[in-house]
Formats: structure tokens, C-alpha cells, sequence
């Protein structure tokens, strides 16, 4: 029996960087050096700047809903806990119920979606796939309190209806996006992904990872 501290950890996280890839015209990442080792200083200060949905992060309700709660003010226990990575690489433009149905033989409370045969850590990914709101209704009948995927969004770039985000509200599901799946086998893991509590912001960035059960 492999002790707790003994399980691997998978880091599913994007490195944030002026490298990073944004939503067309968000906030680059941007950093630098307030103080630096010197005569006068003898520590290294530094500053980033980004938009909350910068790299990988946690979407808050407010985003999506003009009532919603803060990122802040949310309940970390959907971002904590064993969760299914579901591989549906091909999937095309949408990620449909039908696709999902298989992997939810049982109640799981929290799953990420593979969507990119490769992620694209240095370029936006035009065309990238969407979740459709059946597919969220779906998830939410078998108890599912978080969804994950590796795209930027669950709706399309274009989309102005936000059907999806709109399915999770109605659900209460949270959301997490921009994760790297690319090296991570579809089955069950524990997810360790907690949105810093930016007060009254609308999403915030996580370290995600995920720990082998055994």
C-alpha cells in the first residue's frame, strides 16, 4: 500500500509568461523587477500583471452572472477532491453528451475534459472545442460539482449567448479552464486546484495538479 505522501503528483498547470496565450484582446501577461539584489536592496521584488482568466484559472460565478458570487467568496470543496479525466480528442467542435455518457457509469463529482491532441502553450488555438449545454445538464443530473477543460472556454470564441456558462450557472457546477491534460491518461485522480481569493474579482488563477490514487 502506497503511503499518501508517496503518490505521484501531475502538474496540469500553464507556466504564466509573456508566452502564455490570452483571449484576443485580454491583458497580456506582463512582469518585472520593483527591487533587485544590490547595494541597496537585499532582496529580489518582482511584479506580474494579467487578466484573471490569464493561463490556468478558475472561473467565478460573477463572471457569467452579473449576481453571481466572487471569486473570493466561493467554496473551495468543488476544487478539491477525486475527479475523472475524460479523453474525447477528436471530438471536433463540440463536446456532446453522448461522448460523456459512457465515462458516468457511477457519481463523480468533478471531471476534466482532453479536448487537445497537443496543447498550444505558444499560440491561441483558433477553433477550439466547446461543451455543449446538454453535455453540462448531463454532468449536473449525475452530481457533478466542477468541470474542467483544457480550452480557454466552455462556449465557443465567438459565442455571445454563453449557453454553456449560462447550463453551469443553472446548475451551480464551477468551472475550471486552460488546463494541460496532454500527459495525463483518461481515469480517476484526486485534483488539488484553488482559485487565490481575489477580492471581488471575476476568475483567478490556480496551481493545479492532480495525485495518483495509488
Amino acid at each position: 500500500m502506497i503511503g499518501p505522501d508517496q503518490r505521484r503528483i501531475i502538474d496540469i498547470s500553464q507556466v504564466l509568461g509573456p508566452q502564455t496565450p490570452v483571449w484576443p484582446g485580454d491583458t497580456p501577461v506582463e512582469s518585472g523587477v520593483r527591487w533587485d539584489h544590490g547595494v541597496d536592496s537585499p532582496v529580489r521584488v518582482s511584479w506580474f500583471r494579467s487578466s484573471t482568466h490569464g493561463g490556468t484559472h478558475a472561473d467565478a460565478p460573477l463572471h457569467y452572472d452579473p449576481s453571481g458570487a466572487a471569486i473570493d467568496a466561493v467554496d473551495l470543496h468543488a476544487y478539491l477532491g477525486r475527479v475523472r479525466v475524460i479523453d474525447v480528442r477528436g471530438c471536433g467542435a463540440l463536446v456532446t453528451a453522448d461522448m460523456l455518457r459512457p465515462w458516468l457509469t457511477e457519481r463523480i463529482e468533478r471531471v476534466l475534459l482532453r479536448t487537445f491532441e497537443r496543447f498550444p502553450h505558444d499560440r491561441w488555438p483558433d477553433g477550439f472545442a466547446a461543451v455543449s449545454p446538454e453535455a453540462i445538464d448531463l454532468l449536473a443530473a449525475h452530481g457533478v460539482l466542477l468541470i474542467g477543460t483544457d480550452t480557454p472556454s466552455l462556449d465557443p470564441e465567438t459565442s455571445k449567448t454563453m449557453d454553456a456558462h449560462q447550463a453551469v450557472r443553472r446548475a451551480g457546477i464551477r468551472v475550471l479552464e486552460g488546463l494541460v491534460l496532454d500527459h495525463v491518461a483518461s481515469g480517476d485522480y484526486e485534483l488539488i486546484a484553488l482559485p487565490l481569493p481575489l477580492a471581488g474579482l471575476d476568475a483567478a488563477p490556480v496551481r493545479a495538479v492532480l495525485r495518483t490514487l495509488s
